[in-house]
């Protein structure tokens, strides 16, 4: 096999690897590399119609990274509702993704009734679930969950973006739980206590 050879089905298996992601961003990165890689092969080899049409998709995928990075930490993209720890459709998405929930975060329980619990969408899509516990003035994260297409973003974050939401509940710091797996909250302006995160929300 020629380099070239290597190249074509390095070019195609990765093709069909990013076909497999349930992630958004990720699809579309791998993809992109993907298409790259594809049209120059078919470039190399002379056949034109092929390599045309890897240069478009590689140019469809740029198109919707752009606008999925440009949506990534803005707030307008996504919309926080607050409901309560009994509502039958937080019960539905907690149910549907629960063996997710439980790899992520295992201690995790049930939304107890002094909880509160919010649900972040973009559009009409649930992409992350959000449940706190209040002890004082110290709002305890018992769930901050992300649904895997949105894995790659950080919709919790406007939860605690939007301090005033907080601060109204009398809220002065969030505290996250010791176990969870891929934790971001550093990226997101809190700071590292030991094992667990702390945000100390701007005064109201």
């Amino acid at each position: 096999m020629s380099w070239l050879d290597a190249i074509g089905w390095a070019g195609s298996a990765l093709l069909v690897f990013s076909l497999l992601q349930t992630r958004v961003l990720r699809f579309r990165v791998l993809n992109l590399v993907a298409c790259v890689v594809l049209a120059f092969f078919n470039a190399m080899i002379g056949v034109w119609p092929m390599a045309a049409q890897n240069v478009v998709l590689a140019a469809i995928n740029v198109y919707f990274l752009v606008g999925l990075l440009r949506q990534r930490h803005d707030e307008a993209a996504f919309e926080v509702l607050q409901v309560g720890t009994g509502d039958d459709y937080l019960h539905h998405v907690l149910d549907v993704h629960r063996d997710d929930i439980v790899r992520h975060q295992p201690d995790f329980t049930e939304p107890q009734p002094g909880d509160r619990a919010f649900i972040v969408i973009k559009g009409d899509e649930t992409v992350g679930v959000v449940v706190i516990a209040g002890h004082d003035d110290v709002a305890q994260v018992r769930l901050d969950y992300v649904t895997p297409k949105y894995r790659d973003f950080t919709p919790g974050e406007f939860v605690w973006r939007r301090s005033g939401l907080l601060n109204g509940f009398g809220y002065r710091t969030v505290v996250t739980p010791p176990n969870m797996v891929g934790a971001y909250y550093d990226r997101v302006g809190f700071r590292r206590d030991g094992s667990t995160f702390v945000l100390d929300l701007p005064a109201a």
